[in-house]
């Protein structure tokens, strides 16, 4: 039997270890995918903390990564429209038995030297696409796309405000800036994430402390406040905050995770504004492809967003990196 190296978490300790397990085979419909880049995400350290938990797991343990891309190593049975060799990235989620099932969640995924993938699950890849860059637009840049294009609908000279400028916010920033939307506001404690959104587009970046943030809000929006104010940090102070600088039927939409609750401080004006809160979880099938056939003809550029490569066999040195901002990474990525 031949064995890889994984990252495995075994869910009731919440332990990561990297050790070897069986190589897998593919069945029909499967592809098996050697993995060139896996990225880190936040969304990991939330699953080995317990804030997120696996519904429908088999067993006890499992492979986390859900942004990989890599090149097609074995097919299974009858598939066909796929060759060997063929890069790819992989979606975040698939259908099985009618429920949505995620990748380094419910099954295993791509921290480890292969992959398998259902091919309802494969999204061809241009040469020119670097496989580091190319392994995070499932959920570091499809999420923020989706909860743009999708659930807040934000239309040209719209303004906006982003609250939380990590891989998700940063990203949110340059795809609201190639969409129109203006002014962008980003908020931030960190003077590095507020540079950083500057750099990637943001029209004006603030400090959360800072004790005229509505004031400045509003003298940029020109008194009308923000149509949409996105909480990357999944933190409720931020959520309470972005509720103060909304304008008349201002949208505030939810992508960060927290277990923590949400306050309407004042519910008679937030309904006599016509406002609303919207929650957002990852993306739709339609969202990596867009974002891969943007990439290719040159209207968006990922090169800025790959912090550090990191060995496969220091999984948990990246999540470490991560969890505490060590190098203020945008995304780490791992590489077998």
């Amino acid at each position: 039997m031949e064995l890889m190296r994984a990252a495995r978490l075994h869910v009731p300790t919440r332990s990561l270890t990297v050790e070897e397990i069986p190589k897998p085979v593919p069945g029909r419909g499967q592809a098996l995918v050697k993995v060139e880049a896996a990225g880190v995400c936040l969304s990991d350290v939330h699953i080995i903390e317990g804030i997120l938990s696996p519904f429908f797991l088999e067993g006890d343990t499992v492979t986390l990564g859900h942004e990989v891309a890599g090149v097609i190593e074995d097919l299974g049975p009858e598939v066909t429209g796929w060759s060997l060799g063929q890069r790819v990235v992989l979606q975040v989620v698939e259908l099985r038995n009618g429920a949505t099932h995620t990748r380094g969640v419910d099954y295993d995924g791509g921290w480890a030297e292969y992959a398998l993938a259902s091919v309802s699950t494969l999204i061809s890849i241009p040469d020119a696409l670097p496989f580091e860059q190319a392994a995070i637009i499932p959920d570091a840049v499809s999420t923020p796309w989706a909860a743009i294009t999708g659930t807040a609908q934000v239309g040209p000279a719209q303004p906006v405000g982003v609250w939380g400028i990590g891989g998700l916010g940063a990203h949110g920033v340059q795809l609201l800036r190639a969409i129109g939307a203006y002014p962008i506001v980003a908020v931030d404690p960190a003077r590095a994430a507020r540079d950083r959104a500057l750099a990637f587009g943001a029209d004006l970046a603030l400090d959360s402390a800072d004790p005229d943030l509505r004031e400045r809000i509003l003298a940029v929006t020109g008194g009308r406040g923000l149509a949409v104010a996105f909480d990357f940090a999944g933190v409720p102070e931020v959520r309470e905050q972005a509720l103060t600088v909304l304008g008349p039927k201002g949208r505030m939409v939810l992508v960060g995770l927290t277990d923590r609750a949400l306050t309407v401080a004042n519910g008679t004006v937030f309904s006599y504004m016509q406002q609303q809160i919207l929650g957002h979880y990852g993306s739709e099938e339609h969202h990596v492809p867009e974002l891969v056939a943007l990439v290719e003809g040159g209207r968006l550029d990922f090169s800025r967003s790959i912090s550090d490569v990191v060995p496969l066999s220091d999984a948990p040195k990246a999540v470490e990196m991560l969890l505490h901002k060590v190098g203020d990474p945008i995304r780490l990525i791992l590489r077998p």
